[in-house]
C-alpha cells in the first residue's frame, strides 16, 4: 500500500500536491472495516455497471459511494469540532498547511 504525507493534525493525507480529508478517527477499527468494505463493494458496484452501460445502476453505485465516504467522514460534515475550515481537495499551495509541505521533512510523514 502506498503511503502519502499526512497534515501533523491528521485530518488530511496528500496526493500530488492535493489535499484528502481522511477518515474519522473516532470511528471504531471495527466499524472502520465495515465501512472501508462498503465504499470498495460499491466502487465494484460502479465499475460494473460502466461495463454493462446501465445508466440506473451507476447512479445507485455513486451514490452508495458517497453514502460510505460521507460515512467515514471524508465527504461532508468535518469530523472536527475546533471551527477550523475545510480544505478537501484543495491544492496544498493554496492552504494553510503550505508552509508545512514546503519542509523538508513534510514528504516524510506517513499515512499507515
Amino acid at each position: 500500500m502506498a503511503t502519502y504525507p499526512v497534515t501533523p493534525d491528521g485530518r488530511y493525507f496528500i496526493v500530488k500536491g492535493r489535499l484528502w480529508r481522511c477518515a474519522n478517527p473516532a470511528l471504531t477499527p471495527q466499524r472502520r472495516a465495515e465501512l472501508v468494505s462498503e465504499l470498495m463493494n460499491a466502487r465494484r458496484a460502479v465499475k460494473h455497471a460502466k461495463t454493462q452501460a446501465d445508466g440506473s445502476a451507476l447512479q445507485a453505485a455513486r451514490r452508495a459511494v458517497n453514502a460510505a465516504k460521507i460515512a467515514l467522514g471524508e465527504r461532508g460534515e468535518v469530523w472536527w469540532d475546533d471551527g477550523a475550515a475545510d480544505f478537501n481537495r484543495f491544492l496544498v499551495k493554496n492552504t494553510p498547511y503550505a508552509q508545512w509541505y514546503g519542509q523538508a521533512g513534510a514528504a516524510g510523514t506517513a499515512k499507515a
